[in-house]
């Protein structure tokens, strides 16, 4: 990769989540949880370039993609990652990518 993901188009995005993705169900084939982690997450990373930052709003709860019964409150957002804390967790501020965040109606 020599464009940032930040530089890519929508298509070229869609494209390198493609690849990423392949990636890491080849290394879960293999055994290989590390590299598999890896891809993992710079495929999430990428997708979140392809949403829109102005539809998570600060002070909203979230589910986190991928961790079961886990919560997330927005602080602040900057770029495509959310500032916060997760709810019921030890209350230090992280940073999640906005893909990982799903809406939570009436929570």
């Amino acid at each position: 990769m020599d464009k940032k993901f930040s530089e890519m188009t929508p298509t070229e995005l869609r494209e390198i989540i493609a690849t990423l993705k392949e990636k890491a169900r080849k290394a879960e084939q293999l055994g290989i949880l590390n590299e598999f982690a890896v891809y993992e997450r710079k495929a999430l990373l990428a997708q979140a370039y392809l949403l829109n930052p102005d539809d998570f709003k600060p002070g909203e709860i979230y589910r986190i993609e991928n961790d079961p019964g886990m919560f997330f409150q927005i602080d602040y957002l900057k770029g495509v990652y959310a500032w916060g804390y997760r709810l019921g967790g030890n209350q230090y501020e992280e940073a999640l990518p906005i893909s990982m965040l799903t809406p939570v109606k009436g929570f």
